[in-house]
């Protein structure tokens, strides 16, 4: 698992899976879950991560956590 973060476009993305995408699905306006073909999810996008990030619902949560904490992301519940 790996985390690119991008603070011009207050973006960032979690890779879970180096499977190939083949959809992806928003669980609200600044997340979004995309996935492999045979539905496991291969990455989290997040959106407008200065205001924080809500993990609920998140894959594999505590592992997301301490990689957001790492890059000083606030994580909230």
């Amino acid at each position: 698992m790996k985390i690119k973060y991008d603070p011009k476009a207050d973006a960032a993305y979690i890779y879970l899976s180096n499977k190939a995408y083949a959809y992806g699905k928003d669980l609200d306006n600044s997340r979004r879950l995309d996935y492999a073909s045979d539905g496991t999810i291969i990455g989290v996008e997040l959106l407008c991560v200065k205001r924080g990030v809500n993990p609920a619902n998140l894959p594999e949560q505590d592992k997301i956590i301490r990689l957001l904490e790492q890059k000083n992301i606030k994580v909230y519940a």
